[in-house]
Formats: structure tokens, C-alpha cells, sequence
């Protein structure tokens, strides 16, 4: 890696409309300065799509799994994750995977289940995992813990919760990415956790087309915008933005070792 550009580390490509289509995001990206990006899968049903992109261009990786408020028909196995992500080199990670206590509700034993399956299958294929936790940061780290999650680190995707869960998570090898959520005014946990977790470990990403960051709220969030959250961050934490561009960077392959820069 001779060049460091910044990564966005979650984007969910096939889910982006925009005008011009696909190449005209992936233009945007470069003119902004974006080198590499991870196309995150939350079903298998277009998880096909995800890995034709992937396969595509050199600069794009996929993952494998299905998100925690996925509605789908069969469950997926170990055994399918595993089979899917072992020998395909476009597959950096498992996920997204955890719990969301926000959009489901109930008795939600099936995504504790659902969460525990990546789990295995992350460590069986050893690719790290990434995982999305939404008013249920206990409970996820409960069970990342149970399920011995240190095994195959991984990280904690557009992260929201406080800086204890956030500890707890760097505790067990896990890196922290932050979203456009922590440009917003409002987002003050999100901002101190920023602020105080080790450089090392930090991560940012879109999570597009969800969550664009200011000033560019309101519209459909691309990697192009990953940059914002970068600028953001840096005069959050006090230092200049090509720090947090090589630290990210540099973070985003030391835990995705499977993708090639």
C-alpha cells in the first residue's frame, strides 16, 4: 500500500439511487478521495449483486450475512455462511450481524440465534465480524462474549451507544466505526466516544444511503461522504484530518486482512 486514501468501511451499494447509477457514485468516491469501500450484505438474497460488484472492481470487498431485522424466509446456517465467505477472496467479513431492540420486538430469542450463527461462522472462517447493536449494546456484548467474538474481532458499525459498551468492545479486540450520526448536534454520546477511544482503533464509514452526514443531511448518503464524517472527527479530536485518513485507512486492512489495497 503505497498511497493511503480513506476507506469507507460500511456502504450498502445496491441500496443507493442516485442519477448516473453506480459509476457515478463510485466517480464521486474517487474525486473525493476515496479509495477502497466495503459493500456490507444484509440478506442472502442480494448478496448475489453485492459480490458481482465486488468482483467487478478491484477497489470494493463485499461481506456476508444477514442484519439483525432482516425478514427472511430460512435462516441461514453455519454452515451456509461459512461456504459462501471461506474461499471467495472478494468476502473481507461476516455481517452485518447483531441485535436491534429498536425496530424488532417480542420475544426476540430467534436474533440472539441469528447473532450467535455469525458468530460461529466468523471464526470458522476467520474474517472478522461486523455488527450493528441498537438499544441492546448489553445484551450484544453478552453474547459476543459467550461466543468468544475475541476470537475473530471485528467491529462495531455505525456506533451509538456509550463509551462503557465501547470499552467493553475495544476490551475484546473489536474497532469502533463511526456513521454521519456524529456530525449531528444532537449526538453528544456518540462525539465523547469519538473523542476518547485509542486512534488505532477508529473506523468511519456511510452506512449509505442512511444516515448522510452535515451538511449534506437530508439526502441520499453515498461514499463520497465518508470524507465529512473524517473532517468531522478530526477537529473533534483535536488533529488534522490526514491523521485520521491514515489511521482509519491503516486500521480498516490491519482488521480486514483478507482485502488487498
Amino acid at each position: 500500500m503505497t498511497e493511503l486514501q480513506l476507506v469507507d468501511s460500511h456502504c450498502h451499494l445496491p441500496l443507493i439511487e442516485h442519477e448516473g447509477g453506480l459509476e457515478k457514485i463510485l466517480s464521486n468516491a474517487k474525486e473525493a478521495g476515496i479509495g477502497h469501500m466495503l459493500c456490507v450484505s444484509i440478506d442472502l438474497e442480494s448478496y448475489p449483486e453485492i459480490k458481482e460488484i465486488a468482483a467487478q472492481h478491484q477497489h470494493i470487498y463485499a461481506s456476508v450475512g444477514v442484519h439483525p431485522n432482516s425478514d427472511i424466509k430460512t435462516e441461514p446456517s453455519v454452515e451456509m455462511l461459512v461456504d459462501l465467505a471461506k474461499d471467495d477472496p472478494d468476502v473481507v467479513a461476516i455481517g452485518e450481524t447483531g441485535l436491534d431492540y429498536f425496530r424488532s420486538t417480542g420475544d426476540l430469542g430467534w436474533q440472539h440465534e441469528r447473532f450467535i450463527t455469525h458468530i460461529k461462522a466468523a471464526i470458522e472462517v476467520d474474517k472478522p465480524l461486523i455488527i450493528h447493536t441498537r438499544e441492546a449494546g448489553d445484551d450484544t456484548i453478552a453474547i459476543m462474549r459467550e461466543h468468544n467474538a475475541d476470537q475473530c474481532s471485528g467491529v462495531m458499525h455505525c456506533f451509538v451507544d456509550d463509551y462503557d459498551i465501547a470499552k467493553k468492545a475495544l476490551d475484546l479486540g473489536f474497532y469502533i466505526s463511526f456513521s454521519g450520526i456524529v456530525t449531528f448536534k444532537n449526538a453528544k454520546q456518540v462525539q465523547d466516544v469519538a473523542k476518547r477511544i485509542p486512534l488505532d482503533r477508529l473506523l468511519v464509514e456511510t452506512d449509505s444511503p442512511y444516515l448522510a452526514p452535515i451538511p449534506h443531511r437530508g439526502k441520499t448518503n453515498q461514499p463520497a461522504y465518508v470524507k465529512n464524517v473524517a473532517d468531522f472527527v478530526a477537529e473533534l479530536r483535536g488533529i488534522t484530518v490526514e491523521e485520521v485518513i491514515t489511521a482509519s485507512t491503516t486500521n480498516f486492512f490491519e482488521l480486514f486482512k483478507a482485502a488487498q489495497a
